[in-house]
C-alpha cells in the first residue's frame, strides 16, 4: 500500500447557502414600536454521508424577534459544506463531522443572517460564537441519556463519547 493511501485525507470541497427565509408578518406596523426586540435564537447541525468518503455538514440557525408577543421577523438559515474524509479512524469521524465541520461552516451563516436582517431594516443581529465541542458534548449526552430512558444495558451505550 503506498504512503498516499493511509494519509488521512480532509478537504472542503465546496460551502453553499443551503436554505435562507425571511418571514416579517407584521410589518410595516411593527417598524412603528419603541420597545427593543427579543430574540430567540436556536441552532441545529447535521452531517450526512453523500458518497464514499463525501459528506455533507449543515448548520441551521433560527432567529425569531418579538416586540410585544408580535414577530417582528423570523430568519432561517441553512449553511452547508460537502467535506472529503478519508482515512480517518471511526472514532474520529463523529466528532470531525459535529465539531470540525461546523467551525468551518458557521462563520458563512452568521454573515448570512446579519445581512438578510439588514437587508429587511433591522439593525443586524451578530450571533455569537459557538463552542462546537460543547454543543456535541451535550447532544452526544442527550442520546445516551435517551439510550438509557429506552431501557438499553449500559454496555450497549458505553460507545458514545463523553
Amino acid at each position: 500500500m503506498s504512503e498516499e493511501n493511509i494519509q488521512p485525507v480532509f478537504q472542503i470541497q465546496r460551502v453553499y447557502l443551503k436554505d435562507l427565509s425571511l418571514e416579517q408578518p407584521n410589518s410595516p406596523a411593527i417598524f412603528l414600536e419603541q420597545q427593543a426586540p427579543t430574540i430567540e435564537i436556536a441552532i441545529d447541525v447535521a452531517a450526512q454521508p453523500l458518497a464514499e468518503n463525501i459528506y455533507e455538514c449543515t448548520v441551521t440557525v433560527t432567529v425569531t424577534a418579538k416586540v410585544n408577543d408580535k414577530i417582528a421577523f423570523l430568519v432561517e438559515g441553512k449553511q452547508a459544506g460537502i467535506f472529503e474524509v478519508r482515512n480517518i479512524p471511526e472514532n474520529q469521524l463523529s466528532p470531525l463531522l459535529g465539531i470540525g465541520c461546523p467551525n468551518i461552516v458557521y462563520p458563512y451563516l452568521r454573515s448570512n443572517i446579519a445581512d438578510v436582517i439588514t437587508r429587511a431594516g433591522f439593525p443586524p443581529i451578530h450571533l455569537s460564537e459557538i463552542n462546537f465541542e460543547m454543543f456535541f458534548q451535550q447532544r452526544m449526552q442527550a442520546a445516551e441519556a435517551e439510550k438509557q430512558k429506552a431501557g438499553l444495558a449500559p454496555s450497549e451505550t458505553a460507545q458514545v463519547t463523553h
